[in-house]
């Protein structure tokens, strides 16, 4: 019930925080790239790389997966693991990456409950998992734009399923953003504005932009 008088200056429990999160990247990897047909393959890259270094720069946990790396799929995208050099992927073999018990454990074991999940691919190897944390009580943010599906349509489809089961589609900018959510967090600010003109396209242009006309601390 709306109580005008509990209205305050707060920011709401749904929020992503560098305290609340974790970060789940699965099946980045060059054979399941070469099957993805749901939009610009440099594009999910892209995203990808920019959410990791998101993750990085906040100290937000990130669990790496790969399934089939030396049988089938190739290593885990070397931009990703250029980002994480310490922590070494857990490989698999189910496609449903829940029902793996070092990596259900290395989430576990963050104690974090708000899991953002990004991968390849969205009608198998993203949607499974999702689905199923969310049916174990975890809240789950669905980074759509560092994933990709065999094509437009199965991409989508997922989506809607996972919507449709509870989870919250975002976009890397936004878990970025989020993230950061002041910029008088001094902090994180530099590291932010620097993701930002690197992967953040015509965003990230405006801030150098900003930057060289306006001066060096102009706000995102």
């Amino acid at each position: 019930m709306f109580d005008i008088a509990q209205v305050h200056a707060a920011p709401s429990a749904d929020l992503l925080t560098p305290d609340n999160s974790v970060m789940l990247f699965i099946d980045h990897q060059p054979q399941m790239f070469f099957g993805t047909g749901s939009g610009d393959r440099a594009a999910i890259i892209n995203s990808t790389v920019g959410l990791a270094k998101a993750a990085r720069a906040f100290d937000v946990p990130a669990v790496l997966t790969t399934v089939a790396a030396e049988s089938f799929s190739g290593p885990l995208l070397p931009q990703l693991a250029a980002v994480f050099p310490g922590p070494k992927a857990v490989d698999r073999t189910s496609m449903n990456a829940w029902e793996d018990e070092a990596l259900v454990e290395a989430v576990r074991a963050t104690g974090r409950k708000k899991i953002v999940l990004s991968g390849l691919w969205t009608e198998v190897c993203l949607v499974l998992p999702a689905l199923s944390a969310l049916a174990q009580g975890y809240e789950v943010y669905v980074v759509t734009d560092a994933s990709g599906g065999v094509s437009p349509a199965a991409h989508e489809h997922a989506l809607q399923r996972m919507l449709a089961a509870g989870a919250v589609p975002v976009t890397w900018v936004q878990v970025l953003l989020e993230l950061q959510r002041d910029w008088a967090r001094s902090e994180t600010y530099g590291a932010v504005m620097e993701i930002v003109k690197e992967h953040a396209g015509a965003y990230g242009l405006g801030v150098v932009y900003a930057q060289t006309v306006i001066g060096a601390h102009a706000a995102g």
